[in-house]
C-alpha cells in the first residue's frame, strides 16, 4: 500500500513530462505551429499583392476593350505611331 502511494505521483509526473515534450518538441508542436502561421502570413501578403496587380490588369483590359482612345494613346507613346497627315516630333530632355 505504501509503495502505491509513491508510485502514482511518479507516474503522473512522468506522464506530464512526456506530454510537455510532445507539445514543445514533437510533430505538430508549438514551433511547427509558429512556423506555419508565419508561412500563412507571407502567403496572405503575396495574395494581396497579386490581387492588386490583377485588379490593375483587369481595369486596363476593360479600358482597352471599351475605348479606342486608350489603344491610340498606347500606340503613340509606346510604339511611336502617328496618324495619317501628322508629323511626329520628339523632344529629348
Amino acid at each position: 500500500m505504501l509503495m502505491d502511494n509513491r508510485l502514482l505521483p511518479a507516474l503522473l509526473i512522468a506522464l506530464l513530462l512526456i506530454l510537455q515534450g510532445q507539445i514543445w518538441l514533437g510533430k505538430g508542436g508549438v514551433p511547427t505551429v509558429i512556423d506555419l502561421e508565419m508561412k500563412i502570413q507571407e502567403q496572405n501578403e503575396l495574395n494581396a499583392k497579386a490581387k492588386r496587380i490583377n485588379g490593375q490588369l483587369n481595369s486596363e483590359v476593360n479600358d482597352l476593350k471599351e475605348g479606342l482612345n486608350t489603344v491610340e494613346e498606347r500606340a503613340r507613346l509606346e510604339l511611336g505611331m502617328v496618324k495619317a497627315n501628322e508629323i511626329f516630333v520628339q523632344i529629348e530632355k
